[in-house]
């Protein structure tokens, strides 16, 4: 199955082991703690969110826990080519 971009091009298919479930579930589970977006290589993104629920005591996980939980959810739905293609392709790093 090939993948087809937001402008109608194909995609070829990438040889590259996906990590949708492993990041789809660690970011449900660990979300405020940043670790899903270590997994796929975002170290900045990661210590954003890591830094954001350490700083506040607490306070901020409120926050980052409804940003994994949006995207482990979107991580999940996604078939591993788009996942691949979108998230460790080409490096799409929110949502």
């Amino acid at each position: 199955m090939n993948v087809i971009d937001e402008n109608g091009n194909v995609t070829p298919k990438s040889n590259e082991e996906s990590k949708r479930i492993l990041a789809g579930i660690l970011a449900i589970v660990l979300g405020p703690f940043g670790v899903h977006k270590f997994i796929l290589g975002y170290t900045t993104q990661g210590i954003i969110l890591l830094a954001s629920t350490i700083v506040t005591c607490g306070i901020g996980a409120a926050i980052t826990s409804i940003i994994g939980l949006i995207e482990g959810i979107i991580y999940l739905t996604k078939s591993d080519e788009e996942f691949i293609y979108m998230y460790q392709t080409n490096k799409k790093e929110w949502f």
